[in-house]
Order: C-alpha cells, then sequence, then structure tokens
C-alpha cells in the first residue's frame, strides 16, 4: 500500500511540474513598441554570462568592455584610442620636437 502513496506523490510532484511548465510557457502580448524597448535596454543573460565569461579568461578584454561602454555613451574621444600615448622622441601636439 505505502508503495503506491509514493508512487501517487511521485506522479503529484510530475503533473505539478509539468503544469508549472506549461503555465511559464504560455505566450503573452506584447506591443512592437515595448519589444523594442526592451530588446535595446538590457543585454540578454546569455550574452552577460559570456562577457563574464571572457573578463575571467581575457584580462584585457575587461579594457574592451569598458571601452565599448564608454563608446556607447558618448565618452570616448580619438585620444583614448591611440592605446600607450606617445613615445620617446615623437612630435607634439604642436608639430615641433622637444630639445
Amino acid at each position: 500500500m505505502s508503495d503506491w502513496i509514493g508512487l501517487a506523490v511521485i506522479g503529484f510532484l510530475i503533473l505539478c511540474g509539468l503544469a508549472g511548465l506549461w503555465y511559464i510557457a504560455r505566450p503573452y502580448e506584447v506591443s512592437v513598441d515595448e519589444f523594442e524597448k526592451r530588446a535595446a535596454e538590457a543585454p540578454s543573460l546569455l550574452s552577460a554570462g559570456f562577457a563574464g565569461l571572457q573578463k575571467i579568461l581575457d584580462p584585457a578584454a575587461n579594457k574592451a568592455i569598458e571601452a565599448q561602454e564608454d563608446f556607447k555613451q558618448g565618452r570616448f574621444d580619438a585620444e583614448q584610442g591611440k592605446g600607450d600615448g606617445p613615445d620617446a622622441g615623437d612630435e607634439d601636439e604642436e608639430g615641433s620636437r622637444r630639445q
């Protein structure tokens, strides 16, 4: 008798799980404007996870991601994109050599 009760409990849990999945997977109405707003607002969970993994595997990717975020916000200028800066012996901004 207790075997049947155990099977009934397991069956009930499986049915509840299937009903929960059906409830979550049902479609809902989203307007085109709302969809575009959500898509532009935040990156997906998957792309955020890959960005975090990339930061761990490649330390230089952290600077690249920061530069992309700065560029999106309009804080990126041409001087930042050049790299380390002028080398010794290079001409300065006025075009004359330092002596």
